[in-house]
């Protein structure tokens, strides 16, 4: 895996968590000045916060701008600066004269921080974003990431449409395939390479599931809607080719439904967004990096540490003992 100084992935991922940055935010108590609803910090200040040159700090912002500017950095000048040498003036180490400032707000000195590989005091900060991101997130899932996508509201629902188009597809294998029962798991995992590029084996080492887990009760509800879209589309190639045809199909007749299907462009959308979504929350929530996928990986937006992490998250159990979801429950159970 890599480090936080070499992955802006990860580093993203762990200043997007708001939950995370809120305990590490109380637990460094790097000090700052409070401008307009947030902490900043000037270029002497953080120098002396990470223990290294100003110029340093100069050559990291060279090198990663567009970073660091996403995250909170700015140049002051103008009105702003001078409103802000008036309110603060020495406090701030800012010499009278000056035009222009650049500051850091609290993200921005937890980015500097990541990125530096000179400082010891940097290195002790990264370990301690790693500790907090991590107990954060134990602590709103219960210890459970394995299972933190059925946290979403939108899994549930998708997993019963998905759990009747599986039976869909089943019934089309058994009743338009010429093959024994290993259909069943070979043109399953046959999917599932189509849609994320891994089988069942492959995707059940890279979380390290147990033997009796089922993948499906892990799969983000973006990947289940892409997995049922596709064996619904291939159920009713069956149909169609076996009506066309007179008889049941040949496993070379149904390899040659599913290339087609493949590059179905109207199935494309689905099938990207669901890798990206795998790769990119599996990195971030659970520490698992799909390599094969690893062209899709993107940082976790604020939005989804809201989705998984927040007051909305619920744990299945708890949905299930919602009128709400039951009533959802018993109107797709009975489709």
């Amino acid at each position: 895996m890599k480090e936080l100084t070499e992955s802006d992935v990860i580093r993203q991922n762990v200043l997007n968590n708001n939950y995370a940055l809120e305990k590490i935010e109380s637990d460094l108590r790097l000090g700052g000045i409070h401008w307009e609803e947030e902490q900043i910090f000037t270029k002497t200040q953080v120098a002396e916060i990470l223990k290294i040159d100003e110029r340093t700090i100069d050559r990291y912002i060279e090198k990663h701008a567009s970073e660091l500017s996403r995250n909170g950095y700015k140049i002051l000048k103008g009105e702003p600066l001078r409103k802000l040498k008036k309110l603060f003036g020495d406090d701030m180490n800012v010499v009278t004269k000056t035009t222009i400032l650049g500051v850091f707000s609290f993200k921005t000195v937890l980015n500097l921080a990541m990125l530096v590989t000179e400082s010891e005091m940097a290195k002790v900060i990264r370990s301690r974003i790693l500790d907090i991101v991590l107990d954060v997130v134990a602590e709103k899932t219960g210890g459970h990431t394995k299972f933190i996508n059925q946290r979403d509201e939108d899994f549930l629902p998708s997993a019963l449409k998905e759990n009747s188009y599986r039976k869909e597809f089943t019934d089309a294998l058994n009743n338009y395939l010429e093959m024994g029962v290993q259909k069943y798991a070979i043109y399953t995992n046959r999917i599932y390479q189509i849609v994320f590029l891994e089988n069942a084996s492959e995707y059940k080492k890279i979380l390290k599931l147990a033997s009796r887990d089922k993948v499906r009760e892990t799969f983000y509800a973006e990947v289940l809607n892409a997995i049922a879209s596709f064996e619904h589309g291939l159920s009713v190639e069956m149909e169609n080719a076996f009506n066309k045809k007179g008889s049941r199909l040949y496993p070379k007749e149904l390899d040659e439904l599913i290339e087609i299907a493949s590059k179905n462009p109207y199935l494309h959308p689905f099938i990207e967004d669901a890798r990206i979504k795998m790769a990119s929350r599996d990195l971030g929530f659970r520490d698992a990096l799909h390599q094969k996928l690893e062209k899709y990986l993107r940082s976790v937006p604020e939005e989804d540490f809201d989705r998984f992490l927040g007051e909305a998250s619920k744990s299945l159990e708890e949905r299930l003992s919602e009128p709400e979801t039951l009533d959802v429950f018993k109107r797709l159970k009975n489709r």
